[in-house]
């Protein structure tokens, strides 16, 4: 019998059996597909030791006037501008205290520190900063007092409690005196959705009595656009903040409605963009001029190259409109020539008309879902995003992706979680990334790739929360549940940490007919046509395993592994190592189907899967 050469399609196809996807590949993790074949996905690496605090949602990067390179990094706790892998936190002052206002109460042989301000406004983990104060007597000194702090318990409306760095004394008898002042940064949100409990957490009948429903506190999003070179960015549900580059990059940004000639500016916004076309600052699902209600249908823009000013005039180009398929803007994003607007049902497209009108709106996609803010990625001259059961393009028109994991995505994922799904362009392969909650996790670790040069998909586990492609910067950017950010691309390994990790990479294919699929056959020797280009270890190696099966379907007791089955088992496997000069290996398996594996798990390996050759003969039928 003659040597047998593997082909098979490239991508991974789920929406089949593994024996109907003969010639084809069933599952894989850190793999992607370049010309067809398959191949380890490039390492990661931290930017600095340096963290920040909370989860990111969102990453932006532009350069100034002096060509400083700066990302903003918006997480549920701060906003922060990175330099140089150093965060430096921006995030607004919402208000602060007259000097007197705050005061300070202390327990002996406790650090905690109970804080009275009338009205305070804040919530746990709020951040607040106090000036002005003096010892209270023992240890808890000016120095440990006049610093940030955070937030740990909300005891009413007027008292809340932090913790200091030193335990008090008998001698902690003051108040701080009466020059305190406390400045408090704008409210933190939440990092994950948490579902309402106790009553009224839920619709009417909905739910357990007395311990609600399904409905969720909405996690901190962010949205954010360089404006020149400085940055305009907004939480949703929030109001528009301003950051001058000339100020520092340590100066906090401000409210935007407090800069000099600021007019009519949104209190209130669930998504902002700046234009490419004339630079105009949108806001969607704002209040009207004049109201405090936001109209999630509602958009609202500035004047053309003037971010402060919002009322419309016939000297201006400020205005707005409302759209009416929907209940709800969801996303937007800058396209070629148009802006690009996501309700929770439909697509519009966005056009710059000129005066008086300014922006027209047209429908270009009806009866469509999108999972969550941050799911829409613009690539190659089309918008692709993920809905809430399948996933869609716009090139011009709206159209839903074949797509052949779907339904191994859309059946394990996290429905209370679908607004932590982020989704960024790895355009160097021509990719797509969305990022998600497994059905059983409060946090993203999966993924999901399009490769949408060649039409194919495959998946993984990998866990990030914001992700920014290439562009002003050497590599793709992403933030971890780490707490910083890493260069993805970037060697061949785990280096989140500033350890090394070796990352593994697997992928299996369906099951195929060895011969006919009716004779045993017995494979005596493999032929892996492997390379290891872009490796680092001395010695490169993976492992490429065969899994014969006695009948086709076997192993379908664990859909994740080749195990046995009523209907048939699996016969001994050959699991040989591959190593960069490898040019034959003796194997010794028998059967009617087989599945072929290939894994590395070893720092500084690197390898691409060509098309491998086995050599076999007649078995028999039993």
């Amino acid at each position: 019998m003659a040597l047998k050469k593997l082909v098979f399609k490239p991508g991974i196809n789920r929406e089949v059996t593994r024996y109907t996807n003969e010639g084809g590949w069933y599952e894989c993790d850190k793999v992607r597909f370049r010309q067809g074949y398959p191949e380890k996905i490039g390492g990661w690496e931290r930017i600095s030791p340096s963290t920040y605090l909370g989860t990111c949602r969102s990453l932006w990067a532009w350069t100034t006037l002096g060509s400083v390179g700066l990302v903003g990094v918006g997480t549920n706790l701060k906003f922060y501008i990175e330099q140089g892998g150093v965060y430096n936190d921006i995030t607004p002052i919402r208000e602060t205290t007259a000097a007197g206002d705050v005061t300070f109460s202390a327990t002996t042989g406790d650090a905690t520190l109970t804080v009275t301000d009338t009205g305070h406004g804040a919530r746990e983990n709020d951040f607040v900063t106090f000036s002005g104060a003096v010892s209270l007597g023992g240890d808890i000194t000016a120095d440990v007092l006049n610093q940030e702090y955070q937030i740990t318990t909300v005891i009413d409306a007027d008292t809340y409690e932090v913790e200091a760095a030193v335990a008090a004394n008998a001698s902690d008898t003051g108040n701080g005196g009466v020059s305190v002042v406390g400045a408090y940064q704008i409210r933190t949100g939440e990092a994950f959705e948490v579902p309402l409990t106790g009553w009224s957490g839920g619709s009417w009948s909905s739910g357990v009595w007395g311990t609600g429903g399904v409905s969720t506190e909405g996690i901190r999003l962010w949205s954010q656009f360089n404006f020149g070179e400085d940055l305009v960015f907004g939480p949703r549900g929030g109001a528009i903040f301003y950051w001058d580059a000339t100020s520092g990059i340590t100066a906090r940004a401000v409210y935007l409605s407090s800069l000099s000639g600021a007019s009519d500016v949104p209190t209130s916004q669930n998504v902002l963009l700046v234009s490419d076309i004339n630079r105009f600052v949108f806001a969607f699902g704002t209040n009207d001029i004049g109201s405090a209600t936001v109209d999630p249908m509602l958009i609202r823009w500035s004047d053309q190259e003037d971010a402060t000013n919002w009322t419309p005039a016939a000297t201006n180009q400020a205005g707005s409109l409302r759209l009416s398929r929907g209940t709800e803007i969801v996303a937007a994003k800058q396209a070629r020539q148009e802006v690009l607007v996501w309700t929770n049902s439909s697509v519009y497209s966005l056009q710059y008309i000129g005066a008086p009108g300014v922006w027209g709106a047209q429908i270009v996609g009806d009866n469509i879902s999108i999972i969550s803010q941050n799911a829409v990625a613009y690539a190659n001259g089309a918008a692709f995003w993920m809905g809430q059961d399948k996933f869609y393009m716009y090139d011009g028109r709206v159209q839903t992706i074949q797509c052949d994991v779907r339904r191994y995505i859309f059946n394990d994922i996290n429905h209370l979680q679908f607004d932590q799904v982020c989704t960024g362009t790895n355009e160097a392969f021509h990719e797509v990334w969305w990022f998600y909650c497994s059905r059983n996790s409060t946090v993203n670790d999966r993924y999901v790739v399009f490769n949408y040069m060649e039409g194919t998909w495959y998946y993984g586990t990998i866990g990030r929360t914001a992700w920014l492609d290439s562009g002003l910067r050497d590599y793709p950017l992403a933030a971890t549940h780490s707490n910083n950010l890493v260069n993805h691309e970037s060697g061949t390994d785990d280096n989140e940490t500033g350890t090394p990790v070796a990352i593994s990479a697997t992928i299996t294919s369906g099951q195929f007919d060895i011969d006919d699929g009716d004779r045993f056959a017995f494979i005596w020797r493999i032929m892996p046509d492997v390379t290891f280009d872009g490796s680092t270890a001395s010695n490169p190696a993976a492992t490429m395993t065969l899994l014969p099966l006695a009948n086709s379907g076997s192993g379908y007791n664990n859909p994740y592994s080749e195990g046995g089955s009523a209907s048939g088992s699996v016969t001994r496997t050959a699991t040989v190592p591959v190593e960069q000069f490898t040019g034959q290996v003796n194997t010794r398996v028998r059967g009617r189907q087989m599945s072929l594996k290939m894994e590395s798990a070893d720092l500084g390996v690197q390898w691409q899967l060509g098309s491998p050759r086995v050599d076999m003969r007649p078995d028999g039928r039993r």
